[in-house]
């Protein structure tokens, strides 16, 4: 149980927090200063908050307990992430930043129309206040519960919900952002202990650990048959739900719309696809190797916290938990303001275009209240399906692939107009929703991530053949292809590129 020291270090941490907060909080935020820090981040900020704010308390127990489960598959989604990233920072970032957008749906409507900017809204809100932010709050209260027995799912929920809410209201996106930086600072330190002190219970030696776990447990690539990563959905699922998570997601999106120019984007996109190398060692391979030492959990979201409660010693177990706190606070903060942004200017803006900046800034802090109190009462719920990280993933895997298809095409092919690309999504989720619902009923069987790059395909060949049907003529100027960043940029970019080959190949 936690003791006096553990309790002296969580109470810093939340010091730090408010006292950040309250810094920055002091003057009022203009609807530019809530939305998206007034356009002034540099690259070391957009990095580090864009690392904290997925790194989140989902992560920290989603990740340990699937790899218990199932091994260090769970890991593609990690190094995919930085390879989405390095792609985005070359080739979606320019063109959404020439474009000055507030939100990423704002960009669709500007190459399409205001249906398909709606449409992407509302999914994005949806799913930022159900997956992102309730899944942050149930995964930080499964963890409080296991340390404070005499805590409850619902009331611990809404204490960390009301917490999050208040000085996101109070501070606004640039509140979020610098506190993110200390987040990613506890959140690194904490981890990078936790699998040192993991690894000593092996000696650190590879053959102990691949004789205690087994070497199918240690390796990325997994056959098509795996219930966890099949080598066909790594291939063609995996690529999409990345780009939808860091390309198209205002939660994270908005730290990049946020930087000060496009250098300071592309170097903060580029810093946090390096810190997605980490979590392989950080957070996967400890959850891999508490198989061996946790055999009778009865489910893998339990092996944080028992990792942390059996292994930590007094005052580092606090440290450890500041880095879950600052999970949660980073996730929470970052869902509720992008769902606040989302409502205001995608919604309310285009219906009160003479509405004051002030006036857009008191709305959106009201709508943040509103999406924090929803969310709190949405979590516990969560408690009911099997385990964190695929009601997260299943939720994306069925819902994200037709939007993707019609961004991708609506970036890279200008013949596509907005009526071919509206119905190709529309018909994109029907076919989602059924394959859903086929999959709940026990009529098929198809991983979720193969599921996924099928959606996306079926959608892109949806939006072509509609399209072609139309006829094919140039209906939005082609941008040049070829990314505008300077040299070093891109060797920085290579260079990312390599590690995660030769990460891959370490673990095959």
């Amino acid at each position: 149980m936690l003791q006096g020291a553990d309790y002296a270090v969580m109470a810093v941490y939340v010091l730090l927090v408010t006292v950040i907060g309250w810094r920055v909080s002091r003057r009022a935020p203009t609807a530019d200063d809530l939305f998206l820090a007034g356009r002034s981040l540099g690259w070391g900020v957009v990095g580090l908050s864009l690392f904290a704010s997925n790194i989140s308390s989902t992560t920290l127990i989603g990740l340990p307990g699937a790899a218990w489960e199932n091994g260090i598959s769970v890991a593609n989604y990690e190094w995919m992430a930085a390879l989405v990233l390095v792609f985005s920072a070359f080739f979606i970032v320019p063109r959404l930043l020439r474009a000055g957008v507030t939100t990423v749906p704002e960009w669709l409507e500007q190459r399409f129309d205001g249906r398909l900017r709606r449409y992407l809204s509302a999914v994005s809100i949806v799913l930022s206040i159900v997956l992102d932010t309730a899944g942050s709050l149930y995964a930080g209260a499964v963890v409080l519960m296991t340390f404070m027995p005499g805590l409850t799912l619902g009331w611990t929920c809404a204490a960390m919900a009301l917490f999050a809410g208040v000085y996101t209201v109070a501070g606004g996106l640039r509140a979020v952002v610098y506190t993110d930086v200390l987040q990613t600072v506890v959140l690194l330190v904490g981890s990078a202990v936790l699998c040192g002190i993991v690894l000593s219970r092996f000696d650190f030696s590879w053959t102990q650990i691949r004789d205690s776990v087994g070497a199918d447990h240690l390796s990325l690539v997994q056959p098509l048959d795996d219930p966890a990563m099949p080598w066909l959905g790594l291939l063609i699922g995996v690529p999409v739900l990345g780009f939808y998570y860091w390309t198209m997601n205002q939660y994270v999106a908005q730290r990049i719309l946020g930087a000060r120019n496009l250098e300071q984007a592309t170097k903060g996109a580029l810093l946090a696809a390096a810190l997605k190398l980490l979590p392989l060692v950080l957070m996967v391979l400890p959850g891999a190797l508490a198989a061996s030492l946790f055999v009778d959990l009865e489910r893998g979201d339990q092996v944080f916290p028992m990792l942390v409660r059996e292994l930590a010693p007094v005052g580092l177990a606090g440290l450890i938990l500041s880095g879950l706190m600052a999970a949660i606070m980073s996730s929470v903060d970052s869902a509720l303001n992008s769902a606040s942004t989302l409502i205001t200017v995608d919604f309310v803006r285009p219906r009160r275009p003479h509405m004051s900046a002030r006036a857009q800034a008191g709305l959106g802090r009201w709508i943040t209240l509103g999406l924090m109190v929803f969310a709190a009462l949405w979590a516990p719920m969560i408690d009911r399906f099997p385990g964190l990280f695929n009601y997260l993933q299943q939720g994306f895997a069925y819902v994200t692939p037709p939007l993707v298809a019609v961004f991708l095409l609506g970036r890279f092919w200008p013949q596509l107009g907005s009526v071919a690309a509206f119905r190709a999504v529309v018909l994109g989720h029907v076919i989602s929703a059924a394959l859903f619902a086929a999959a709940q009923w026990g009529w098929h069987a198809v991983h979720f991530t193969i599921v996924a790059g099928a959606l996306c395909l079926v959608t892109a060949a949806l939006a072509v053949g509609l399209q072609l049907l139309r006829g094919v003529h140039t209906l939005a100027l082609a941008d040049d292809l070829t990314p505008p960043q300077a040299p070093a940029l891109k060797r920085m970019a290579w260079g990312l590129v390599g590690a995660v080959v030769i990460m891959v190949l370490a673990f095959w």
